[in-house]
């Protein structure tokens, strides 16, 4: 078979809320969320440890934060300052190898296997990583060492924050024997209801289950469950070189129904894909909605554009289009929302529309102002004209 992989996943902890308290280390006691205003219906995108003990998580929305820590000090997202301390901690992983697929800006899986020979072991340089990171950045990260993606994102996970978990190939049987199926990648805390009624808690009694079993009871989703059950994941790690997408999605605690903290995410997402695409020099034909619903199910819907965008604007018409229009109604209950952009133009060697440009050349610079700007202030210096920023129509 082939050389086993060693692979790394470096997860911040409470990234954004970390950026902004190391920027003001007088919050440092305090408990911290960074989040839309209530007025506007937005939503916690970080929280803080410190804030988390009163029950809040991301993704809720603030007013609901709020109620439960009156005292939090809310701060609103500064996303371009965020992607530009994402570049920093890139650059350190990216001494160590090219192999790096970031998820979203707050954590990456890193190859190492080729690594090994010149750095010594994927331990070592994971804690090189972990050293580095917060000498030169004042920042926190949790790691985990496996021997794929599952089971690097699970070990970083299950030790935050300031982790380092090592799961060797011979250990991984043992390690995910005893965790809550929530922990698998895709089930999300929920889901969990399909495995109660089975009398299923851990990974370990879902090991007990047959493929056959499971396909009965989870449909297309079972040989997932199966695989992952037994430590299996071949996915290999894909650098953003050879990515033939830009994407980012998030995975909620509790499934979501409110469409308005849908909107909310997906607009606070596609800033952060447009931001990437920027930052990349690249422009996206197709834009793609994702959805995974409690059931498990999930869906995609996707667009193609006239031509090739990074234009902000452009890209959330695209998403919001496919929102409020090409989705199921009344909607089910989410548990995972995503956007991403793919179909990328070597040049631009597509037609030129005569009649869009200075519209178009109009929205670039606003958006390359907005990055300017965001970078320097973040993003409560600017609200989009007709964007109403969070939620709103």
């Amino acid at each position: 078979s082939a050389m086993p992989r060693v692979i790394l996943h470096v997860d911040m902890d409470a990234f954004f809320a970390s950026v902004e308290i190391r920027d003001r280390p007088e919050l440092a006691a305090a408990p911290v969320i960074v989040g839309g205003a209530p007025e506007r219906r937005g939503v916690v995108a970080a929280a803080n440890y410190v804030v988390r003990r009163y029950g809040v998580h991301s993704a809720m929305p603030t007013s609901t934060a709020l109620r439960l820590c009156p005292a939090a000090v809310l701060l609103p997202p500064r996303h371009a300052h965020y992607a530009e301390v994402s570049q920093q901690i890139r650059a350190i992983f990216a001494r160590y190898t090219p192999q790096i697929e970031p998820l979203s800006l707050d954590e990456a899986f890193l190859d190492v296997t080729a690594s090994e020979r010149l750095f010594g072991t994927a331990i070592a340089i994971g804690r090189r990583i972990k050293r580095e990171i917060r000498a030169e950045l004042q920042l926190v990260a949790s790691v985990g060492v496996a021997p794929n993606k599952f089971l690097a994102k699970i070990a970083s996970d299950i030790d935050k924050p300031d982790g380092f978990v090592v799961v060797t190939p011979e250990r991984a049987l043992d390690f995910l024997e005893p965790l809550p199926v929530g922990r698998l990648w895709g089930v999300g805390k929920v889901g969990v209801k399909g495995f109660e009624r089975l009398g299923i808690a851990t990974v370990g009694q879902l090991r007990g289950y047959s493929r056959r079993l499971l396909q009965q009871h989870f449909g297309n989703f079972a040989e997932h469950l199966w695989q992952l059950a037994h430590g299996v994941d071949e996915r290999p790690v894909i650098s953003e070189q050879e990515a033939k997408s830009i994407s980012h999605e998030t995975t909620f605690a509790r499934d979501i129904d409110d469409p308005q903290v849908l909107h909310a995410w997906l607009l606070d997402l596609t800033e952060q894909v447009g931001f990437r695409l920027r930052r990349h020099g690249l422009k996206g034909r197709t834009v793609q909605l994702k959805l995974r619903f409690a059931d498990f199910v999930t869906i995609s819907r996707a667009q193609t554009l006239a031509q090739p965008t990074d234009i902000t604007a452009e890209l959330w018409r695209a998403a919001r289009g496919l929102f409020e229009q090409r989705l199921p109604r009344p909607l089910p209950p989410v548990r995972l929302i995503g956007i991403g952009v793919s179909g990328f133009d070597a040049g631009s060697g597509g037609q030129i529309d005569l009649f869009g440009e200075p519209e178009r050349r109009r929205g670039s610079r606003i958006d390359s102002v907005m990055d300017q700007l965001t970078e320097r202030f973040g993003p409560q210096a600017l609200f989009r004209a007709g964007s109403e920023r969070k939620g709103g129509s």
